[in-house]
């Protein structure tokens, strides 16, 4: 009797609410970041690979933070875009740090960055190279898959024993995302189905 009043109160309130806030802070965003986008020994090649010597390009060390209504990526870039020539790399290449700034979206149960912009503390024709070449392509390549997880949350959560129930999540949509000081906070409308 006690778990159908706590089922009827939670669908009463569930009902009641039109959106819910999730708020992902900064340090799991990383760690979700380095999971899916750095996945070779902690880099994440936008170019080349480990066994490419003469010719590649990689970010390492990324930390997020909040600025102006974007997130930031501070992140260490090295690289080199040179010929093997008998043996030797000749060529030019270059180790800085930089910030990628992004404004956060959903779209298709993802949360991604567009308007991508690339700052450097120096400045190069190697690092302005750089900058134009990360911001083709880093717009495609950082994004959380975020319905997924939501998915397993709300339907593969704590749900065993007798008396337990089925859920389906039957809608997902995220309407709007702040990034916050402490978090980025983004605000859901779902349906969940009891069965």
């Amino acid at each position: 009797m006690l778990r159908r009043q706590s089922l009827i109160a939670f669908l009463l309130l569930a009902s009641a609410a039109r959106a819910t806030e999730i708020q992902l802070s900064y340090q799991v965003l990383e760690r979700l970041i380095a999971q899916q986008a750095f996945t070779d020994e902690g880099r994440r090649y936008v170019r080349g690979n480990k066994t490419d010597k003469c010719s590649f390009a990689y970010l390492e060390n990324p930390k997020i933070t909040p600025s102006n209504g974007k997130i930031a990526i501070a992140a260490r870039f090295t690289g080199k875009s040179a010929m093997n020539m008998f043996g030797r790399c000749v060529g030019i290449g270059d180790a800085f740090q930089l910030t990628v700034y992004g404004v956060p979206f959903y779209n298709k149960g993802r949360v991604g960055f567009k308007d991508i912009a690339v700052q450097t503390d120096r400045d190069s024709y190697y690092i302005r190279k750089v900058k134009q070449a990360l911001m083709q392509s880093l717009e495609r390549s950082f994004d959380y898959n975020l319905l997924d997880d939501a998915k397993k949350l709300l339907e593969d959560g704590p749900n065993t024993g007798p008396g337990a129930v089925k859920r389906e999540l039957m809608r997902f949509d995220v309407s709007n995302i702040v990034p916050a000081n402490h978090a980025l906070i983004l605000t859901v409308d779902f349906t969940l189905a009891v069965k």
